[in-house]
């Protein structure tokens, strides 16, 4: 009895659509792009040049001890408080009227003893060397949220109630933006920057015991 033939299967089709289903989702999928903070390191300070002698009601100083607690110029704070106390000093406009330091477009509560103007702010921050890295992060986040909240506010004011303040870079990428706005963006950003300027200082952080 002569033996039967094995029937083959035709695989090239189902090759050609696996190559096109491979092709699909390259083109489909998108890749999530690591985000972090945003950080500029210092130039080099020439050392024949004193640092800048900066008024203590001009600094608002952030400590976060091993344990991950918050402590706000010497007090006790939550994290979800520190937001709100940022944009109390930052926006406080505590110069007085007529100095060259008076903050006009502030809306603060005009303290002596706070912030003269947003450009003389500095917030400084303190970490121990056994602070959690998420506690780092979220005390960067609710400080960098008050200076952007503070530059959306301006943005509004100065710009129409439709703008929204971004940073350039990201809104470019996203495509919130078009290029053909790039550069008139680029100059009301500069602009409402130079109302609230990034001032964050990094203290170098504490050792245990100290």
């Amino acid at each position: 009895m002569a033996r039967r033939a094995t029937p083959e299967v035709n695989a090239g089709s189902m090759a050609d659509i696996a190559f096109l289903l491979l092709i699909f989702f390259l083109v489909t999928t998108t890749i999530e792009k690591d985000k972090g903070i945003a950080r500029q390191l210092p130039p080099k300070q020439d050392e024949n040049i004193e640092p800048p002698i900066i008024k203590a009601k001009n600094t608002f100083i952030v400590s976060v001890n091993q344990n991950d607690q918050l402590l706000v110029e010497e007090e006790l704070m939550e994290l979800k408080d520190l937001k709100e106390a940022a944009i109390a000093f930052l926006d406080n406009g505590g110069a007085p009227s007529g100095s060259p330091e008076y903050c006009s477009y502030c809306k603060g509560q005009r303290l002596p003893t706070s912030s003269d103007n947003p450009d003389k702010a500095v917030i400084s921050v303190q970490n121990d060397r056994l602070t959690s890295y998420k506690m780092y992060i979220a005390v960067q986040n609710e400080l960098v949220a008050a200076y952007n909240e503070l530059r959306n506010r301006e943005g509004k004011r100065l710009f129409g109630p439709n703008f929204v303040y971004t940073e350039k870079k990201n809104a470019l990428n996203e495509g919130k933006i078009p290029e053909s706005q790039a550069e008139d963006t680029e100059e009301k950003l500069k602009k409402i920057q130079e109302l609230f300027p990034l001032k964050l200082s990094e203290a170098e952080p504490k050792k245990r015991g100290e």
